[in-house]
C-alpha cells in the first residue's frame, strides 16, 4: 500500500524515533508499505518519520546503480548490492568514516529541493534486520550517503541542517513556501 509522505515542516520529522523493540506483523507490513512507497516516489530511501511514524526504522535501495559504490562489506565479508537491497533496518548505530565528500542530495519530504551536502564518504553501520539478526555494513558512495541520510531522519535531523549557512540563505524562500503549503 502506498503511504502518504509527510512534508517539511511536519513536527514528526524533528522527533527522535522510538526504538523498535518487537518486530510484529504490523511492523513487517509497514516495512513492505514503506518499500512500495519509496519505489513509487522514485526515492532511494525512506525513514518511518517521513510517513508519520516516529520509529527507528528505514528502507533503502540503491541496487539500480551497481557503480554507486566502490565496496560493500556485510559482517566483514564482501557483498553485492543486490544481496542486501532493498534493505529494511531498525535501531541503527552508525560510525561515519573517511574524508568528507560533497554531493547533491534530495529528500522525499522536501519536494523539488536538492542541495549540495557534505558528509563523510564512508560509513560503518550496525543495524537490526526484521528477522532479528544484527548486521554490520561498511560501504561508501551513494549507499553510505543514503544510510547517513535515513539515520539522520530517525534522530530528528534533516538534510537542511547539514547545509552551509550560505546555501540555507539561498533556499530560504523555498523553505518558507514549504512551510506555507504544508505547515
Amino acid at each position: 500500500m502506498i503511504l502518504e509522505i509527510v512534508n517539511y515542516p511536519a513536527p514528526v520529522l524533528r522527533k527522535v524515533g522510538a526504538r523498535v523493540e518487537d518486530v510484529t506483523p504490523k511492523i513487517e507490513k509497514l516495512a513492505e508499505d514503506m518499500i512500495e512507497t519509496m519505489y513509487e516516489a522514485k526515492g532511494v530511501g525512506l525513514a518511518a518519520p517521513q510517513i508519520g511514524k516516529s520509529l527507528q526504522m528505514a528502507v533503502i535501495d540503491v541496487s539500480f546503480d551497481e557503480e554507486c559504490i566502490s565496496y560493500l562489506r556485510v559482517n566483514g565479508e564482501d557483498a553485492e548490492l543486490e544481496d542486501i537491497c532493498p534493505l529494511v533496518f531498525i535501531n541503527p548505530e552508525i560510525k561515519p568514516l573517511g574524508e568528507k565528500e560533497t554531493d547533491i542530495e534530495g529528500c522525499l519530504s522536501f519536494p523539488d529541493l536538492r542541495s549540495e551536502i557534505t558528509r563523510p564518504g564512508e560509513v560503518k553501520a550496525e543495524m537490526t534486520l526484521l528477522d532479528g539478526s544484527t548486521i554490520t555494513i561498511e560501504t561508501d558512495g551513494l549507499f553510505s550517503r543514503a544510510i547517513q541520510h535515513e539515520v539522520d531522519h530517525l534522530f530528528g535531523k534533516l538534510f537542511i541542517d547539514r547545509m552551509t549557512s550560505v546555501r540555507k540563505l539561498a533556499i530560504k524562500r523555498q523553505l518558507k513556501e514549504l512551510q506555507a503549503e504544508y505547515g
